[in-house]
């Protein structure tokens, strides 16, 4: 079931003031690199796969020490090239009750992966040596040359035989020109994918689909089906979150596979560090689509999945499948000895 799993996409500083400080009261900052990139192949090696990033980093000491990290998390560094001399930054504040978590980017455009282009990496090696690729859209939305070096490498794995799994993940602060200038990539990005992570309002603000109904759910089971058939997707999964009235939050999953709607339980739980508990939800469905997983247990685990990523500090999620599968059980214990 060992399968091998590559992710492409930006290697990031992530720079976090203490505790639910804000930027302008802190004196102190905390680094550590992510990305979904790296959230996703490091979840996967957690559950028994080989992860690997393709990415570009700097070659310097900053280069260095993201290789180190990236190392600690069991991420392989054979798809990993070097050259240019910055890491895009971003900043973190946590939320605290009605105040939300906020995040400032910062030199992202010059970056050693934005700036990379195609013949960086080795497209044919990549695609003969993966089973499942992930996309994400925050890569998407980066630069013209970074878009090239995405769908080029995704059409090379479909040829292969390889599987595409593509994360919309829009982000209206990265998008010049907003949803119009993202349409078309986006749709491109759609076409290619074999499993792809996008709620209701991907469908009618990206894709400029109008539903008559109301709800959230009602409006997820009346578009998604749609955008199945339009691109062609064999599965499409994702998340609706909430933020309770006591400050825990809660998350259902669903997922949408051979016409068909499965949605996990209504899970709701404190949080400890919010960012990268989306990446651990996809992790969490590409892990049950590989183990033979029901489509009810797939959605079910990818859900405790996410929930968990929610109580461990930092973007990138750490769970085993055997703590996934306790915590779907509902198997609490106080100290574990």
């Amino acid at each position: 079931m060992r399968k091998q799993i590559v992710a492409f996409g930006e290697v990031m500083m992530r720079l976090q003031v203490p505790g639910y400080e804000l930027l302008t009261q802190a004196n102190t900052l905390q680094y550590s690199f992510s990305g979904t990139g790296v959230n996703v192949a490091s979840a996967m090696t957690k559950l028994g796969h080989d992860g690997y990033l393709v990415t570009r980093l700097p070659d310097n000491p900053l280069g260095d020490a993201a290789i180190s990290s990236l190392q600690r998390l069991g991420i392989s560094r054979n798809f990993i090239t070097r050259g240019g001399k910055y890491l895009g930054m971003y900043f973190l504040e946590n939320g605290f009750g009605q105040r939300t978590s906020r995040v400032t980017y910062s030199n992202r455009l010059e970056s050693s992966f934005n700036t990379a282009s195609l013949s960086d990496y080795d497209i044919e090696v990549i695609a003969e040596n993966t089973d499942i690729i992930h996309f994400c859209g925050i890569t998407l939305a980066m630069a013209d040359n970074v878009r090239e070096s995405m769908k080029v490498l995704a059409k090379k794995v479909k040829e292969k035989g390889g599987i595409v799994c593509f994360d919309c993940n829009y982000r209206p602060s990265l998008w010049e020109g907003g949803y119009n200038k993202a349409k078309s990539h986006y749709e491109e990005m759609l076409a290619l994918s074999d499993i792809v992570m996008m709620n209701e309002k991907d469908a009618i603000y990206i894709l400029g689909m109008e539903a008559v109904s109301t709800s959230r759910e009602e409006q997820l089971r009346e578009l998604i089906p749609k955008v199945a058939k339009t691109f062609n997707i064999h599965s499409i999964a994702g998340t609706h979150r909430s933020i309770n009235s006591d400050n825990t939050h809660s998350l259902r999953g669903y997922m949408y596979k051979d016409q068909t709607f499965y949605f996990s339980e209504n899970n709701s739980f404190s949080v400890y560090d919010r960012i990268g508990a989306g990446d651990a939800y996809t992790s969490g469905i590409l892990h049950g689509e590989l183990a033979g997983f029901l489509p009810e247990k797939t959605v079910r685990f990818a859900a405790a999945a996410g929930m968990l990523a929610c109580t461990i500090v930092g973007d990138t999620p750490m769970s085993t499948e055997n703590e996934i599968l306790s915590a779907m059980a509902g198997e609490m214990e106080d100290i574990k000895r």
